[in-house]
């Protein structure tokens, strides 16, 4: 071969052997970026893990904060329950103030229609009472007249009894001296 293909094939292989050293410096520059690309994709992985298990985390919190609310619902509704019915019984306890005072009100008015009837009865007793005892009064007095009555005409018997008695005696009195 001549010199100058010799010298065209080494000019060649320069270039080619160039080439193969750019070649391998971009190939070197590709593994760099492919271990920066796998170390990122390693870090990505990582945090991809740490965030699935702050999700778990989370979903196991949410779900767990799920339960009590259920929990607190279920509660509450007992407790509305619970208030249904004291305000039912509140309800009813009013219902019975109310009869109650319905009722006292009815018995009290009866007591004051009752109250009314006795003080007319007891001030018509008391008039009976004062007209009785103004009769007795009167009787009283009738009474004590006609004893006064009685004791003056007794007096008025006793004395012309005591006059007859002395006549009599004084009759006796001459009939037993003549005989």
């Amino acid at each position: 071969m001549s010199q100058e293909s010799l010298d065209d094939l080494k000019y060649e292989l320069e270039l080619k052997n160039a080439e193969i050293d750019e070649l391998s410096m971009e190939l070197e520059s590709k593994n760099e970026e492919i271990n920066k690309l796998k170390l990122y994709s390693t870090k990505l992985k990582y945090e991809k893990k740490n965030l699935e298990d702050k999700l778990d985390t989370k979903i196991d919190y949410d779900k767990a904060r799920i339960n009590e609310l259920d929990d607190l619902a279920e509660k509450i509704k007992e407790k509305e329950s619970i208030i249904e019915d004291k305000q039912d019984q509140v309800k009813y306890l009013r219902s019975l103030i109310d009869d109650y005072k319905k009722q006292l009100n009815s018995n009290t008015e009866n007591l004051e229609i009752q109250l009314k009837k006795i003080s007319k009865t007891y001030e018509d007793l008391l008039k009976q009472k004062d007209a009785i005892i103004q009769k007795q009064d009167e009787q009283i007095d009738n009474l004590i007249k006609s004893k006064e009555e009685i004791i003056k005409s007794n007096k008025t018997s006793v004395i012309s009894l005591k006059l007859q008695n002395e006549k009599y005696q004084e009759i006796i009195d001459k009939l037993t001296k003549t005989n």
